[in-house]
C-alpha cells in the first residue's frame, strides 16, 4: 500500500452516503487520510478484491460493514470513534442522534473528534428536514439561475456546483480546518456544511460584480455568462467545439490578429450593444475550419483558446498526459488527485473497496479480539 499525502496519519471514520458525503472522503483518501468507510451490513454482497467496483468516487479507503439499527453495531462505530481524528455523515439533520452517533454520543468517547456534517440545506432552516438535490441547492443559493444563454433557461451544471464544489470540497476544507485547530485547542467541534451555504460562497465573486454595476441580472448578458463574443464557445466545422477566452485587451489584439478580424467594428470589445452581433461573425469564422485546425493554429498562444474535449477524450490530450492528469487504476481511467505538493505528493491508496471488504481487519485493529468479532458477525452488528 502507498503511503504518502499530507494528511498521512490521519484517521476519518466516513459514513456511507451519496454524492457529495464521498467526494470529501475522496478527497481526504487521496491527501493521505486513512478513511475507513462504514458500509451499510445489508449492503455487503462479497465480492473478489482482484475486481474492484467501478465507482471510482469510493477510492482509497477499506470498508466496514456495519448495522447502524443493531446496539452493537452502533457500539462498534464508537468504539472506532474513539481512535479516529474526524467523522463525515450525510444525514438528515436529527437522524445521526436517533442512531446514536450524533456529535454529542461521539465527544464523550473522543473530546478531539472533528465531526463533519454534509447536508443540501444545513442543519437548521425552514428546508432543513426537506429532501432535495444539487439542482435544488443551487437554485436556492442563486448560482443557478445566472447560467446559460440569453433568452434560455438556466442550465444546470451537471452537479458539479452543489454536490461536489459547494458540498464536498467545502466539507474537506472545514474537516482540514478544524483539524489543524484541534491540534492548537485539544477539542473537537461540528463542522456545518451545506450545500446551498457552499453554493453561495461560490457566487462571491458576482456578487462583488453587481456591487460594482458590471453585472446584469438578465442571463447571458454579461462577460462570463456567453454574453461576451470573446468569451464563448463555437461549433467548428466538424460538428465540434472550441473555447474562446480572450477577456485582456492583449489576449483579444491576438485572437483578431491570428483569425484575421479587421475592421473598427471589432474595436469595440467591451461595447455590450454590438457583442450579439459579433458573436454571429465571430461563429460564421470558427465554423470554416474543424476543431482539429484550429488546434493546430490557436494552441499554446495568448489567444486563451482549448478545444472542447469528451470525458473519453481529455485523458489522451497531450498536456494532460505530460502532467499526467489522469491515471488509470484497476483498469478504470479517472482524473488523478489534487492539488499537488513538492514533498509530500498524493497518490490513490487502493482502489474502490467492496462494501464490508475490510470489516476484520478494521475491527482487529481498534482492538476488537477474533472471538468478539465472530460474535458481532453472528448477531448481525457487522458483515
Amino acid at each position: 500500500m502507498v503511503r504518502m499525502g499530507p494528511l498521512e496519519g490521519v484517521r476519518v471514520i466516513e459514513i456511507a452516503g451519496i454524492g457529495p458525503g464521498p467526494f470529501c472522503a475522496m478527497m481526504l483518501a487521496d491527501m493521505g487520510a486513512d478513511v475507513v468507510r462504514v458500509d451499510r451490513a445489508a449492503a455487503v454482497r462479497g465480492g473478489d478484491p482482484a475486481t474492484p467496483p467501478a465507482d471510482v468516487m469510493n477510492r482509497g479507503r477499506r470498508s466496514i460493514g456495519v448495522d447502524l439499527k443493531h446496539p452493537d453495531g452502533v457500539e462498534t462505530v464508537l468504539t472506532l470513534v474513539e481512535g479516529a481524528d474526524a467523522l463525515i455523515e450525510g444525514f438528515r439533520p436529527g437522524v445521526a442522534e436517533r442512531l446514536g452517533i450524533g456529535p454529542d454520543d461521539c465527544f464523550t468517547r473522543n473530546p478531539a473528534l472533528v465531526y463533519g456534517r454534509m447536508t443540501g440545506w444545513g442543519q437548521e432552516g425552514p428546508y432543513a428536514h426537506a429532501a432535495g438535490h444539487d439542482i435544488n441547492y443551487i437554485a436556492l443559493a442563486g448560482a443557478l439561475e445566472p447560467i446559460g444563454r440569453r433568452g434560455e433557461a438556466p442550465v444546470p451544471p451537471l452537479n458539479l456546483v452543489g454536490d461536489f464544489g459547494g458540498g464536498g470540497m467545502m466539507l474537506a476544507f472545514g474537516v482540514v480546518c478544524a483539524l489543524l485547530e484541534a491540534r492548537t485547542s485539544g477539542r473537537g467541534q461540528v463542522v456545518d456544511a451545506a450545500m446551498v451555504d457552499g453554493a453561495a460562497a461560490l457566487m462571491t465573486f458576482f456578487h462583488g460584480f453587481r456591487a460594482m454595476g458590471i453585472w446584469n441580472d438578465e442571463r447571458g448578458t454579461n462577460l462570463l455568462d456567453t454574453g461576451a463574443h470573446f468569451y464563448d464557445v463555437y461549433e467548428t466545422a466538424d460538428g465540434r467545439y472550441v473555447s474562446i477566452g480572450s477577456i485582456e485587451p492583449q489576449f483579444y489584439a491576438e485572437l483578431r490578429e491570428r483569425l484575421g478580424l479587421e475592421g473598427e467594428e471589432w474595436d469595440a470589445q467591451m461595447d455590450r450593444s454590438r457583442w450579439p452581433e459579433l458573436k454571429e461573425r465571430l461563429a460564421a469564422v470558427i465554423a470554416t475550419r474543424t476543431r482539429d485546425e484550429w488546434c493546430e493554429l490557436l494552441e499554446g498562444t495568448d489567444v486563451c483558446f482549448a478545444p472542447v474535449l469528451s470525458m473519453a477524450e481529455a485523458p489522451e490530450h497531450p498536456h494532460n498526459r505530460e502532467r499526467g492528469t489522469f491515471t488509470e487504476v484497476a483498469g478504470v481511467v479517472q482524473p488523478r488527485p489534487a492539488p499537488r505538493f513538492s514533498r509530500t505528493d498524493s497518490a490513490i491508496r487502493r482502489p474502490p473497496p467492496h462494501a464490508g471488504q475490510h470489516t476484520d481487519e478494521i475491527l482487529a485493529e481498534a482492538g476488537v479480539d477474533a472471538g468478539r468479532i465472530a460474535e458481532l458477525r453472528s448477531a448481525g452488528a457487522v458483515a
